[in-house]
């Protein structure tokens, strides 16, 4: 199983766990409140809402990827969103681990 599998496999995980906040603006109020530990923002997401988010994520210093489509993520969770805020540190360090592995589209952005 390639690492992008893993990483949504994940993502699956973490939603049925309760783990995930969805949606760009309660991503971005858990973003403020420095609950979220790693958010995932999707690459064909539009470019105010990337920019937003993005910019709120580094000034919290909270990790970001924004390698994965929406309709990667909106598969591996069950709904259509772009936006998604993982808030359990467990699950956002082994998803870390996976993207930062190289494996997982070695072009995308992991930022902090």
């Amino acid at each position: 199983m390639e690492n992008e599998e893993k990483l949504l496999n994940l993502l699956g995980l973490a939603m049925r766990a309760g783990k995930l906040v969805t949606g760009e603006e309660g991503v971005l109020k858990e973003i403020r409140g420095q609950k979220a530990k790693l958010v995932f923002i999707a690459s064909d997401a539009g470019s105010s809402t990337t920019k937003r988010i993005q910019d709120k994520s580094k000034y919290y210093k909270i990790f970001y990827f924004a390698g994965l489509s929406q309709a990667a993520l909106s598969h591996a969770i069950g709904r259509s969103r772009t936006i998604i805020a993982v808030m359990d540190a467990g699950f956002a360090k082994k998803m870390q681990e996976l993207i930062q592995s190289k494996q997982v589209n070695a072009t995308d952005d992991l930022s902090c």
